[in-house]
Parts: C-alpha cells; structure tokens; sequence
C-alpha cells in the first residue's frame, strides 16, 4: 500500500511558479532622522509622494535627511470635549449640577442627605 501513495507538496502557501524573468517595481530608500540622532530608512515606491515626517519605532518624531523643515501651520487647536461644555455652562452652573448628582447618588446608596 505505501507504494501506491501519492506524494505531494506541504499544505501551506507554495508556488510552483519560478520568479526568473520578474521585475520587482522600481523603489526609492528615504532616510528619516530624530533630533537625539535616530535614523530610519523606510522604502517607498518610485511614484509615492514621500511625507516630509515619519514617527520612529520608538515614538520619536523623525524628519526627512533630504528635505525641507515642514511648514508649521497655524490651525485652531482641536477643541475639546472640557472647552464645548464651559462654551454651554458656567463653572458655577456645573458644581451645581454635581452636586445634585451626587445627591442622587447617595439617596440611592442609603447614605445620610444634608438638607
């Protein structure tokens, strides 16, 4: 019996194909550098449009060898959640507001009220 088994290849991803006569797409190397001196080479396809900043494996922010100090803009920052409600109420209004909630709060524990 083991002289009529079937042979055949792992299981898995295998391809019978050969990569003779295969061009990989062209590529370019940029090189990235941190303000301590980390550098990171990161490969990017010819046609790609290259970004002036590439954060680092470490979480450093790393700017391109080659290119130009990117532009700072001026843009509003981004308002938060604490900004929307003080443009809505009043520091007063919300320590008010507290406190009614912890008042239910302690009713709903059984604790002693203050009046």
């Amino acid at each position: 019996m083991s002289d009529r088994s079937l042979r055949g290849m792992r299981l898995g991803a295998q391809s019978m194909e050969t990569e003779a006569g295969v061009e990989p797409a062209p590529r370019q190397q940029v090189e990235y550098r941190s303000e301590d001196g980390e550098s990171v080479v990161v490969t990017f396809a010819a046609e790609a449009d290259v970004p002036d900043s590439w954060t680092t494996k470490s979480g450093k922010e790393a700017l391109r060898v080659d290119g130009e100090t990117p532009v700072l803009d001026d843009a509003k920052p981004q308002r938060t959640h604490w900004d929307m409600l003080l443009e809505r109420r009043s520091i007063d209004e919300l320590e008010e507001t507290l406190e009614g909630q912890l008042k239910k709060l302690r009713v709903r524990r059984g604790e002693d009220v203050d009046a």
